[in-house]
């Protein structure tokens, strides 16, 4: 059978020596997504590195009476908890470090402007000194945090700082021995200048804004 993780590319330190990761070495970290919980009979995702090594998982898609996700290490310890905010006309979400959901880090907020179809969803900073309404890249909202843009559904995103500069990439995975993979399976590539987790909820976020009825309306109440 054909393993879905990748062959050695880029070596990764040991796993997780504090409580959130930051998964960060000279180059890009490379990530394989499969869109597969280890739990049977539970939706979600299982990330592994470039060793096969267990990196991060998703396995309480089974939840469907709460809009709350939450990202996890290797271990079952929770880093990200992420939750749709509610009484608002957007698609928008809140991330939040670890178990709490006090004081989020970032707001997401699904792109809307068919005139750029390029853009895919929005990330600010959130705090005292965050603007009202959706995020620019280009306009003067000082939270502003990271763009993305491409295709979800194609496997083709990148995610963009407030400096323009490519911070994490979303790509389907090469076919190995002669076996392609499907939209399953993919990968995850991470520059320094962003924390792999981060990186990994947005991922799970534009799965829940793009990835179809099966996924993206589990959490609509």
């Amino acid at each position: 059978m054909t393993k879905v993780y990748p062959k050695s590319v880029v070596p990764l330190p040991p796993l997780f020596p504090s409580d959130r990761p930051r998964l960060v070495t000279q180059s890009s970290t490379v990530l394989t997504v499969w869109k597969k919980s280890l739990l049977f009979s539970c939706d979600g995702f299982t990330v592994f590195d470039t060793t096969g090594n267990l990196v991060f998982r998703l396995d309480n898609y089974a939840n469907a009476n709460k809009a709350e996700i939450v990202l996890m290490d290797a271990s079952g310890h929770s880093l990200h908890t992420i939750r749709r905010k509610r009484l608002t006309l957007t698609d928008s979400w809140l991330i939040y470090d670890g178990e709490t959901t006090v004081n989020p880090r970032f707001s997401v907020t699904k792109h809307v402007n068919f005139l750029n179809s390029k853009s895919l969803a929005h990330v600010s900073f959130t705090g005292s000194g965050s603007g009202s309404g959706s995020p620019r890249i280009n306009g003067n909202k000082k939270n502003v945090a990271y763009e993305i843009e491409g295709s979800y559904t194609q496997r083709s995103c990148v995610v963009y700082d407030d400096k323009r500069r490519r911070v994490a990439e979303i790509k389907r995975k090469e076919a190995v021995a002669g076996v392609a993979f499907g939209g399953d399976v993919f990968r995850l590539v991470v520059q320094p200048e962003i924390d792999s987790s981060v990186a990994m909820a947005l991922v799970v976020l534009l799965d829940q804004m793009f990835g179809g009825s099966s996924s993206s309306r589990r959490f609509a109440t």
